[in-house]
């Protein structure tokens, strides 16, 4: 009777063992944090990025909801403002957008980056996953302005080892067809590009998330 006993413990042990956690079958919340191109400027409800993109990750097999939490005419400044609010949400992880407005307003590239990092640090302190999306700046602003902020995104990815997507509008921007009659905002065919080539980086990232990790440490920025 005692070996049954030991034996049956030792199963059980082994099976709690062996069980993933709990959260890791639940499902993921990933927060959408961005300006208009994810709130979704001139589009219905079922046709944004954070409605498109949660639609394909289904589709895929991921149990997720993708949070909207994009503010039209946001800059990084105004992103890091809202930060605290947004996160009240409690997302699993995170995917940030933003930068486009800088770059129409001609901000310093330097303050966007240091906006970024902050909220890049904001999130991480709260042992979120993020994948950074980038962004280019116009080529009408000029060669120096454009090397300088095209270059922010990929260092912020490097410095806090996240998840990157180096241009968030790839195969949209410019595209009369893909946008809409500004020219900025992609309609819906735009975001199904959109979605449909950050797909794989957006799923790394769920991978990052269900394994219970992030990249890299930011605890003691």
């Amino acid at each position: 009777m005692m070996k049954k006993t030991t034996l049956l413990s030792c199963c059980l042990a082994l099976g709690l063992l062996s069980a993933p956690p709990a959260w890791a079958e639940e499902t993921l919340r990933l927060m959408a944090y961005g300006d208009s191109l994810v709130h979704g400027y001139g589009l219905p409800d079922g046709e944004t990025f954070p409605d498109q993109l949660e639609a394909a990750l289904r589709e895929q097999g991921h149990d997720v909801n993708v949070l909207n939490a994009g503010n039209s005419g946001d800059t990084s400044k105004a992103g890091l403002s809202r930060v605290d609010w947004a996160l009240a949400d409690d997302p699993d992880a995170v995917i940030l957008v933003l930068g486009a407005n800088d770059a129409l307003r001609g901000l310093e590239p330097s303050a966007m980056e240091d906006n970024l990092s902050e909220l890049i640090v904001r999130f991480r302190q709260e042992e979120l996953p993020v994948l950074l999306a980038g962004m280019m700046a116009p080529r009408n602003l000029g060669p120096e302005y454009t090397e300088e902020f095209d270059s922010v995104f990929p260092r912020l990815a490097e410095e806090h080892d996240v998840l990157f997507y180096p241009f968030f509008l790839k195969d949209v921007a410019a595209e009369p067809e893909l946008n809409q009659d500004d020219g900025i905002h992609p309609n819906a065919k735009g975001v199904a590009v959109i979605v449909e080539n950050i797909l794989p980086k957006v799923e790394e990232l769920i991978e990052e998330t269900r394994s219970g990790g992030t990249s890299g440490d930011d605890s003691a920025s």
